[in-house]
C-alpha cells in the first residue's frame, strides 16, 4: 500500500488572550499508531482540530504528501481521509437520530448516490461496522437514549465508516471499560494493518500510550517539544516528566486523616429506572469513600440518585441520623452535598460563562450582601482556585468554552471546592485530566477531608481508588457486590467482584 505523509509546518493559532500553538512542525504516516501527550492546555486538541479542518484561522502550512494542503473546513479534511473522534461525544453526535443514522451521517451528506435514500442498506451497513468494533446495540435506537460509553463506540464507528486515511482520536477510552478498551484497541490494530491507516491517538493514560502506540510526541505550552519512539524501555515517569517539564513523583501520597464518627448513610437506596438496586453504604466524617466499577455498573447513576437528579424508588439518605427528603438537586445542595458530574460540559460548567462566574456560582450566597454580589470577593475565590487548581487560562475572564477539556474539568471540581459543602460526591473527576492535575485534585479532595468534610469518589480508575480511598465500595450491575479496606486489598480484587463474582476473592 502507499504511504501517506500528514504534516504541520510552523503552524501557529491564536485565540482571544491566548497563544494556543506556537510554530508546531509535526508529522504522522500511514500505517503508524502515534500518540500525541502533554500537560491540560499544551495544544494538543488545538493541533488535531487544525489537522481535521475545525480550526481555520491558523497561520502556517498543512500538507498531504509535502503538497499544501489548505484545512479550512471539516469538509475538506474529510474529503482528504482525515476523521476526528472529539472527546465530548455529546458535541458531536445528533440525539434525536438513530444509531444507523449517526454511524453513516457522513456518507448520507457527502456521497450518497441517491436522493432517495435506502433505509434497509443504511441500517445494515451500520450494523456491520459496529459488528467490527462487537457492538450490541440496536441501530434503531436514537443516540439519546444510549450510555456515554455506547456513544463514544457509534463516534468511533462513523469515522470508521467514512473513507479515512487519518484517524484522530481524542481520549478515545475515557468513558470505556477495560474490555472495551480493548476491543477497540483491536479494532485500532486491524485498520493500521489491514487498511494501511494512521492513528493520532491523544490520551492522558500513558499506561495506554505504551501499550498500543509505536511513538509518541510530546507538547507543552503550545509547543511540540519532543517525537520519540517507544520502545520496551520507555516508562510512565520518562513520558510524565517530557509532559511537565520537571521531575515527578507517580505514587500520590495522601496524607493520613483522623476519621471520625458515621455522618452520611445510604440505605437500601433503589432508583434511575432500575440502573441502582438496594445500595447500602456509610461514609465517616473525614473518610474518602471510593464507588468502584465497570463501565454501566451504575456507579453515575448512583451518584445522581443520591443528588437527586434521578428519581429513586426506595431507600433512604441520611445525615447525622437524620433522613435527608432529596427529590431533586437544589435540596441536595441545601443539605450541604455537592456532586462533580462526569459529563462536565453538559452538567458541570456553563461554558458559555467566564471562569470567575463558574467558580462561584454554587455559592454566590457567600459572595453576597444585601442582595448585591460583591464581585470583588468573586474574583479573589476564582484567583484563589484557579492557583491551587493549576487551571490554564489567560485571564479569570475568560469564557469557560475557551478552554482546554482538562481545564474545564478542573473548573468543574473547583466550584464546588469553594461551596464548602459537608459531603462532596465526585463522580469520574480526573476523567481527561492530565497526571499532574490529578495530583493537584486528590491533593484538594484530601484537603477537604482534613477539614472535616466527606468524599464519594466514583471511579472506574481502580489505581485512583487504591491511591485516594479509605474504603471501596464494588457495584456490579447496580449492586454492591463487596465492602474493601483499601489498605488491605489490590486492583485484583476489585476487578474480581466488579465483573459480578459473587464468591470470595480468594
Amino acid at each position: 500500500m502507499d504511504q501517506l505523509t500528514l504534516g504541520t509546518r510552523n503552524v501557529s493559532i491564536e485565540f482571544p488572550g491566548v497563544k494556543a500553538l506556537t510554530n508546531c512542525n509535526f508529522e504522522v504516516k500511514t500505517g503508524e499508531i502515534r500518540a500525541v501527550v502533554g500537560a491540560n492546555g499544551a495544544g494538543k486538541s488545538t493541533l488535531m482540530k487544525i489537522l481535521s479542518g475545525a480550526n481555520p484561522t491558523y497561520t502556517g502550512e498543512v500538507y498531504l504528501n509535502d503538497q499544501p494542503l489548505e484545512l479550512r473546513s471539516t469538509m475538506v479534511a474529510k474529503k482528504h481521509g482525515i476523521q476526528i473522534v472529539f472527546q465530548e461525544v455529546d458535541t458531536a453526535l445528533v440525539p434525536t437520530l438513530s444509531v444507523a443514522e449517526n454511524v453513516m451521517l457522513n456518507h448520507m451528506v457527502m456521497d450518497y448516490p441517491s436522493p432517495l435514500i435506502n433505509w434497509n442498506r443504511i441500517r445494515r451497513e451500520a450494523k456491520e461496522i459496529l459488528s467490527r468494533l462487537r457492538i450490541d446495540v440496536n441501530v434503531r435506537k436514537l443516540v439519546q437514549n444510549l450510555t456515554l460509553a455506547q456513544k463514544q463506540m457509534v463516534l468511533i464507528a462513523k469515522a470508521i465508516a467514512a473513507q479515512c486515511n487519518f484517524l484522530i482520536l481524542d481520549e478515545p477510552t475515557a468513558p470505556l471499560s477495560d474490555t472495551e478498551t480493548a476491543e477497540l484497541f483491536r479494532v485500532v490494530k486491524h485498520l493500521r494493518e489491514t487498511q494501511n491507516i494512521a492513528i493520532i491517538f491523544i490520551s492522558h493514560r500513558i499506561n495506554e500510550v505504551l501499550q498500543i502506540c509505536d511513538s509518541y510526541t510530546v507538547m507543552r505550552n503550545g509547543e511540540i517539544v519532543d517525537t520519540t519512539p517507544v520502545t520496551p524501555g520507555t516508562t510512565t515517569k520518562e513520558i510524565v516528566e517530557k509532559m511537565l517539564g520537571r521531575s515527578f513523583e507517580e505514587i500520590f501520597a495522601k496524607e493520613k486523616v483522623a476519621i471520625g464518627e458515621k455522618i452520611f448513610e445510604v440505605n437500601h437506596l433503589s432508583g434511575a429506572d432500575g440502573k441502582v438496586n438496594d445500595v447500602s453504604f456509610y461514609v465517616r466524617r473525614g473518610e474518602i469513600v471510593g464507588i468502584a466499577g465497570l463501565v454501566g455498573a451504575g456507579k453515575s447513576e448512583l451518584c445522581k440518585t443520591i443528588f437527586g437528579a434521578y428519581p429513586k424508588t426506595g431507600g433512604s439518605v441520611r445525615y447525622n441520623g437524620t433522613e435527608l427528603k432529596i427529590s431533586n438537586p437544589s435540596h441536595a445542595v441545601k443539605n450541604r452535598i455537592a456532586l462533580v458530574p462526569e459529563e462536565r460540559r453538559k452538567e458541570g460548567v456553563l461554558v458559555n460563562e467566564n471562569v470567575s462566574f463558574n467558580l462561584s456560582a454554587a455559592c454566590l450566597g457567600k459572595f453576597t450582601a444585601l442582595s448585591f454580589i460583591n464581585k470583588r470577593k468573586v474574583d479573589a475565590n476564582a484567583r484563589k482556585y484557579v492557583k491551587d487548581l493549576g487551571i490554564v487560562t489567560p485571564s479569570i475572564r475568560q469564557y469557560v468554552r475557551n478552554l482546554s477539556g482538562g481545564n474545564q474539568q478542573k473548573v468543574a471540581v473547583g466550584k464546588w471546592l469553594a461551596a464548602d459543602c459537608d459531603v462532596y460526591i465526585f463522580d469520574e473527576p480526573t476523567k481527561g485530566v492530565d497526571v499532574g492535575a490529578k495530583h493537584d485534585i486528590f491533593r484538594l479532595i484530601s484537603d477537604i477531608t482534613k477539614q472535616g468534610s466527606s468524599a464519594i469518589y466514583a471511579s472506574c480508575e481502580n489505581s485512583e481508588l487504591l491511591s485516594i480511598a479509605d474504603r471501596i465500595y464494588v457495584l456490579f450491575d447496580g449492586k454492591v457486590m463487596a465492602e474493601l479496606v483499601t489498605s488491605q486489598t489490590n486492583e485484583d480484587e476489585i476487578m474480581h467482584y466488579a465483573v459480578g463474582s459473587t464468591v470470595p476473592y480468594a
